[in-house]
């Protein structure tokens, strides 16, 4: 689903998104719903510029991560297209920021830590928090979050529960009795200026630069 703003109609416009479309979803593993908004005037459209790009997506899989909702605003773009072959990918020459705000469903969460892909990262939180792996469930509870992990010697969890907010660039989780914290490790390229926890999501904002 593509929608843009209407009053930058007419065939180039139209080439731009569907090509910038087609290269966002190939960015990610799954785009439920995608709405484009550019912004650019004829003349630097047609010189491959374009001044932003703001979008909203809905139930996207970014590397195996379920994203609830995302919305988010770029940096001017450098763009290429190719007339001839309107179903490829824009090509973007230069990097470029984005910065907006991504939400997370906490029962989503907990599948992905439960993947071959995410496991490590769950294990990782029942360990360093803990003190046990591995973790069997995380979820929110309003503005707390929730571990479970498991103990050989018993059939019942551990339960912990955990304050969390942004920190150093990244996410800062802190075992409420224990005072003991986390930072999450963080792709160099995303900087989280904003974290927190609210009726079952995780609300991050932030930024993040994109190399093409």
């Amino acid at each position: 689903m593509l929608s843009m703003n209407a009053n930058s109609s007419g065939p180039l416009l139209q080439l731009l998104s569907n090509g910038l479309q087609i290269w966002i979803r190939g960015q990610c593993d799954e785009v439920g719903e995608l709405k484009l908004n550019l912004q650019g005037s004829a003349l630097q459209l047609l010189r491959g510029k374009l001044e932003g790009v703001s979008l909203t997506a809905r139930k996207v899989s970014f590397q195996k991560l379920p994203l609830l909702r995302a919305e988010l605003k770029t940096s001017s773009l450098q763009a290429h297209i190719n007339p001839s072959h309107p179903g490829q990918p824009i090509q973007l020459s230069h990097s470029f920021n984005i910065d907006g705000e991504v939400v997370f469903n906490g029962a989503d969460l907990n599948r992905a830590l439960a993947s071959d892909r995410w496991s490590w990262l769950g294990d990782l939180l029942s360990e360093q928090l803990m003190g046990l792996t591995p973790l069997r469930s995380l979820s929110i509870d309003d503005d707390l979050l929730e571990l479970q992990a498991a103990v050989i010697a018993t059939q019942d969890p551990v339960r912990a529960r955990f304050g969390l907010e942004a920190s150093e660039g990244t996410i800062q989780i802190t075992h409420l009795e224990t005072g003991k914290s986390l930072l999450l490790p963080m792709d160099p390229g995303i900087h989280i200026q904003k974290a927190h926890l609210k009726a079952g999501q995780l609300i991050l904002e932030g930024t993040a630069t994109v190399s093409p």
